[in-house]
């Protein structure tokens, strides 16, 4: 294959990642606000609720995300005989509902490092518990947990490529199909290529947020 036909492929490469941008950001459109909901419920002091929620991130973080894809996909169909979710939409709920038990546990670990003291001390100065956590828990919370969770953005931009699990035709699927076709390891390496600059990009986001919230010494 020539870098002709190379750059003759880039509209289908193209289209291939934007595929890719679009599962990456509503997965993070709904897995950020759920994961905050899932780290409060795993703090909650209702024991039931705190060990439901556990279970809940054990089989989610304990199983791969392609079964979990593959089982979004066809379990409504074929176990329940009722219509199931696109192929796009079944993605969306599945990459959503892993991320979100993974966003979940860095949000606990990021509100219970902050020290009780501080939310005493907010109590008696007749804060309210929202105020407190707005104003106070959150602020330190959010500068702490912008590294793992940057991890976790640069993963998610990797792992849209299992959504080849149940047909969909993002960048990596074109790359392979495109290799196919002409017996050349050149679309993988251009794939490559494109994969290295969109987490260039949330790099770039992450150190510059990161940068931004300095002024929190904790």
């Amino acid at each position: 294959m020539s870098w002709q036909e190379v750059v003759n492929l880039l509209p289908a490469f193209l289209e291939g990642s934007w595929m890719a941008v679009k599962l990456f950001f509503i997965t993070l459109l709904f897995a950020l606000p759920l994961g905050l909901v899932l780290a409060f419920g795993r703090m909650s002091k209702h024991r039931l609720l705190s060990r439901v929620i556990a279970l809940f991130q054990y089989v989610i973080r304990g199983t791969p995300l392609m079964l979990q894809l593959v089982f979004v996909m066809y379990f409504p169909s074929i176990q329940l005989g009722i219509s199931g979710f696109n192929r796009f939409t079944a993605a969306c709920v599945a990459f959503s509902v892993n991320y979100a038990a993974y966003f979940s546990e860095i949000y606990r670990s990021g509100i219970e490092s902050i020290p009780k003291g501080q939310s005493e001390a907010a109590r008696v100065l007749g804060f309210s518990k929202a105020k407190t956590f707005s104003r106070i828990i959150w602020p330190q919370t959010f500068k702490r947990i912008l590294p793992p969770l940057g991890n976790e953005f640069m993963t998610l931009v990797k792992d849209t490529a299992l959504a080849t699990t149940i047909g969909i035709i993002e960048l990596l699927r074109v790359a392979q199909n495109h290799m196919n076709r002409s017996n050349s390891m050149i679309p993988i390496v251009v794939a490559l290529v494109f994969y290295l600059i969109m987490n260039g990009v949330v790099n770039l986001f992450m150190n510059g947020l990161e940068r931004r919230y300095a002024y929190y010494k904790v």
